[in-house]
């Protein structure tokens, strides 16, 4: 809205050229994010609690867990607001990109919504029922699958459906329409791994935030003629580089968010945060064509999710387990490792990850 305000004034203002450059409207969306972030906090927090909208916490978990219980949740709302605002204000929203991936965010935010809302009037952990929120997921991912097919067939053509691997350049296979159920698959992923991970305080939201960042730089690269002729790197339509001020909206947010969740959390984001910030990676990786490397990049939220399927496997193959619990930082809670280590040590490996999946630009 702001761009479109003030970028047709340059001609009067000399000064508002700068708003038609993606890293001074990136840097501005980040800003205004945290901004909102920090200073929205303490209304929505002060809400949850008048409204009695506490955390209920799970009786098979960790018992230190337990004190948790009544810490105000849906705190994802926060996490919403303060990245879909500052998109709004400073992307291009003529920009179809801009709009897959704000409408996905939202699309899966609300079904977390929905999740964390009978959760509470119902007084237990049990929400949606998990074939219902699967079957929820999957409707939200075949949209934007067609969405980008929809793109990719229309002339001039925005997108195209070929596969971009790490470490391979000429190996850039064409899924057709069989893109749609590849997307569905990345999306349901990525929205159900950060769900996982969601579990200590600011554990999820920080190594969100390191994941954002990398696409933030990702899709920057990716669009720009200059680096992407470098990196060898099959250069995107430039409309998808709006898409680096919703990755710089979104690390904004997720620091802003984090001053309140940090241990010991004053607010838990819930579902409606988890599956939102699992959307909108899903989402960004799917139209920057780093659908593979999103498994690099978000490596945290992969190995937290594998953890949960090897103990379940194995506890229905075997009847044994191979965590004492997942998903994986419970397990390293119930070894002896404090709550803050478990995070800062989750959050190590997850800039690790990031450095790693940026090298893979000229590993090509």
């Amino acid at each position: 809205m702001l761009y479109h305000l003030l970028y047709p004034l340059h001609t009067q203002v000399g000064v508002l050229n700068v708003t038609r450059y993606i890293t001074f409207r990136t840097a501005a969306a980040s800003l205004t994010a945290l901004v909102l972030s920090l200073l929205l906090g303490p209304l929505l927090i002060r809400k949850l609690r008048e409204f009695q909208i506490g955390q209920i916490i799970r009786q098979e978990g960790p018992a230190t867990h337990r004190t948790k219980a009544g810490t105000p949740t849906m705190g994802g709302l926060l996490i919403l607001t303060a990245s879909i605002a500052p998109t709004l204000l400073w992307a291009d929203l003529t920009n179809p990109f801009v709009w897959i991936a704000v409408l996905a965010t939202a699309a899966f935010g609300l079904i977390g919504f929905v999740d964390d809302y009978l959760k509470i009037v119902r007084r237990s952990h049990h929400g949606l029922q998990p074939r219902y929120k699967m079957a929820w997921q999957i409707v939200v991912g075949i949209g934007v699958g067609v969405s980008l097919m929809v793109l990719a067939t229309q002339e001039p053509s925005l997108y195209n459906t070929r596969l971009i691997f790490p470490f391979f350049k000429r190996f850039i296979p064409d899924l057709g329409w069989v893109y749609v159920p590849f997307a569905v698959l990345v999306l349901v992923g990525s929205t159900n791994a950060v769900n996982l991970t969601d579990g200590l305080d600011g554990l999820a939201i920080s190594v969100f935030a390191v994941a954002a960042a990398a696409f933030t730089a990702l899709a920057y690269v990716s669009t720009h003629f200059v680096f992407a002729q470098y990196l060898q790197l099959v250069k995107l339509q430039s409309e998808a580089a709006e898409l680096t001020i919703f990755c710089g909206a979104l690390v904004g947010a997720s620091l802003g968010f984090l001053w309140w969740n940090c241990h010991p959390a004053d607010v838990f984001m819930g579902d409606v945060g988890s599956l939102a910030l699992g959307g909108a990676l899903g989402t960004v990786a799917l139209l920057i064509k780093q659908e593979f490397l999103l498994v690099i990049v978000g490596g945290v939220f992969v190995i937290e999710a594998l953890s949960v399927i090897i103990q379940v496997g194995s506890f229905k193959t075997t009847g044994k387990r191979v965590f004492r619990m997942a998903p994986l930082h419970h397990h390293f809670e119930l070894i002896g490792w404090s709550e803050p280590k478990v995070i800062w040590r989750f959050l190590i490996i997850a800039i690790i990850f990031a450095l790693f999946s940026l090298t893979t630009l000229k590993l090509r």
